[in-house]
């Protein structure tokens, strides 16, 4: 059976369907209809819509990380749908900031969504199976509190700010007739490692492709080449990026990665 992919939201805008900064995609998958991310506010509602999808039919909605361009979303979800659980990591909370000078900007999930809707989230942890050929795994790479210090990315807690290690971030594994897709909508925790977790938890099968952003936009041509050249590397078949890659890395990740390498945009469709 097929799996079949389509972005509902990104920056880049298409047709009568608009864009911002975020990201979502719809799934079907081995009979289910998957959610990955909702964006950062209730456009994804509306492309659904102008895509032909009805948010009341989604199986199952998970978040990639604590983010608001993935989670604002999530209050629209709920009201629309009435079935499916929306699945984060455990250590998922309302938390997450950027430094901007001398001051913190929250940009986190929606502050009270944890508590007003406990009965929809579902909490994972480990390596979790979702549904038939479809998977959520954790980061396993050590020290990503580094990448966190780097970005400026920090979490809030009782002891007072820490570098954002992205524990709370997931990658969407789906099990397909061309190998393994990963999603994993801003890859805070390197797409390069994300794709060596995926292919050390499953040995014994080919990761074929990664869809996402890649947090790319504020690094320099060099640190973008070299990205490339890591994930060329893996042995990887197919990359599909945008958003938090923006266009000007995408155009230098596409030096190396030539025709292995597609744009994400709104609307974009791919079949697996």
């Amino acid at each position: 059976m097929q799996t079949k992919l389509t972005v509902v939201v990104d920056n880049i805008a298409y047709g009568d369907m608009l864009g911002e900064w975020g990201l979502a995609i719809h799934i079907e998958h081995n009979g289910k209809i998957i959610m990955a991310d909702v964006g950062a506010s209730e456009l994804f509602a509306d492309n659904m819509k102008k895509l032909g999808f009805d948010i009341a039919d989604v199986d199952y909605a998970t978040l990639s990380h604590a983010h608001y361009d993935h989670a604002g979303g999530m209050p629209r979800f709920f009201k629309e749908n009435s079935k499916a659980k929306f699945y984060v990591r455990e250590t998922t909370q309302a938390n997450c900031y950027a430094r901007k000078f001398l001051f913190r900007k929250y940009i986190g999930i929606p502050k009270n969504v944890l508590k007003d809707y406990p009965d929809r989230i579902e909490i994972v942890s480990g390596d979790y199976s979702l549904c038939e050929g479809a998977y959520l795994i954790p980061h396993k790479t050590q020290g990503l509190e580094a990448i966190g210090k780097r970005e400026l990315m920090f979490q809030k807690t009782t002891r007072g700010w820490k570098p954002d290690n992205f524990s709370h971030e997931q990658s969407l594994v789906l099990d397909t007739d061309k190998g393994l897709v990963i999603i994993n909508c801003c890859s805070h925790g390197g797409a390069v490692n994300i794709i060596n977790e995926v292919a050390q938890t499953f040995p014994d099968k080919h990761v074929y492709g990664i869809i996402g952003g890649f947090h790319l936009f504020n690094k320099s041509d060099d640190e973008v080449r070299a990205v490339a050249e890591k994930i060329k590397e893996t042995g990887i078949d197919f990359v599909c990026t945008g958003h938090c890659t923006k266009e000007r890395a995408y155009n230098v990740l596409k030096e190396t990665l030539g025709d292995n390498l597609c744009q994400l945009r709104v609307g974009l469709e791919m079949v697996f």
